[in-house]
């Protein structure tokens, strides 16, 4: 089988498929060979995005819709079913950029439910659809997409905690559903797309920078962010069987860098034994972690 044709026979769902690193990613897999369920929000939308890659002579449907909405996650991947015969590949890029000027002092309880249903509701949605089926065929791929933001370096609250989230899912299917031949990943990608391009998203970085948040570095790559182009390869690798034993990890991809985020461990600080010992007290905590900055600033 050929590099272009590696996907072929395989079905594949793509949330949020009709702009950005989405659009790029579906239209990566359907050349690869995939049958590709295009979904989107607005039915005008999907329909030039499944124009765009029909026309090349790909396979494509179109289902509008919020994959928010469970009865739309099931059937992205019924269609897919139907459509496909398989579904193999699950990808989800939807999300909805944090308001203008939003933080945890003036944040309102709607914009945090919309952002936590855009990006976290919806991938749960759709995992809890496709993941039966795969197990079921014994393989898939799952790869969600979070955002190097989950760490509160860009500030906001519903779009850090979301993809943050989004995170700890996909690490806990990974988990449950390994023994079964099905995998799950994250890709935190940096590129432009319409939630990182403008006047607004220009002035939110610039603020970011003068407040400390953004390193200079930081600041230049999120104002130069590369075509989503480069990292839908990494999809596409993510989502092939050269990956089939990548399972549980967090990816990190921006034009030509590529990393990975290790899995976090603790640091001890101090140990005794509960069986014999008292608690810590606040002066011995204090004495701890104040030896630990010490040692760590030498």
């Amino acid at each position: 089988m050929s590099g272009q044709q590696s996907l072929w026979g395989r079905g594949a769902v793509v949330v949020g498929a009709t702009s950005g690193i989405g659009h790029a990613v579906a239209h990566t897999l359907a050349r690869h060979g995939a049958g590709v369920v295009v979904n989107g929000r607005h039915e005008s939308a999907v329909e030039r995005a499944v124009n765009s890659i029909t026309l090349g002579g790909q396979r494509a449907i179109g289902i509008a819709g919020s994959a928010a909405d469970e009865t739309v996650a099931t059937e992205l991947v019924d269609a897919c079913v139907r459509t496909f015969g398989t579904v193999d590949v699950l990808v989800n890029c939807a999300g909805i950029a944090e308001p203008a000027e939003s933080s945890i002092l003036n944040v309102t309880t709607g914009d945090w439910r919309a952002l936590l249903d855009s990006h976290l509701t919806t991938t749960f949605n759709t995992c809890r659809a496709a993941a039966p089926k795969m197990v079921a065929q014994r393989r898939g791929s799952i790869i969600n997409t979070s955002s190097f933001a989950y760490l509160g370096d860009y500030g906001g609250t519903g779009y850090a905690a979301g993809k943050g989230a989004v995170n700890s899912l996909t690490l806990a299917v990974a988990a449950e559903l390994a023994e079964y031949g099905v995998r799950a990943n994250v890709v935190c990608p940096g590129a432009k797309t319409r939630l990182s391009s403008g006047f607004a998203y220009e002035a939110k970085i610039m603020e970011l920078y003068r407040r400390g948040m953004l390193d200079e570095m930081s600041k230049d790559a999120a104002l130069d962010a590369p075509p989503a182009e480069y990292v839908a390869q990494l999809y596409l690798y993510l989502a092939g069987a050269q990956a089939r034993a990548i399972t549980g990890q967090i990816f990190v991809a921006a034009g030509g860098f590529l990393g990975r985020y290790d899995r976090p461990t603790p640091s001890i600080l101090g140990f005794r034994d509960h069986k014999d010992t008292p608690p810590w007290t606040p002066e011995e905590v204090h004495k701890m972690l104040s030896s630990s900055e010490q040692a760590g600033r030498a």
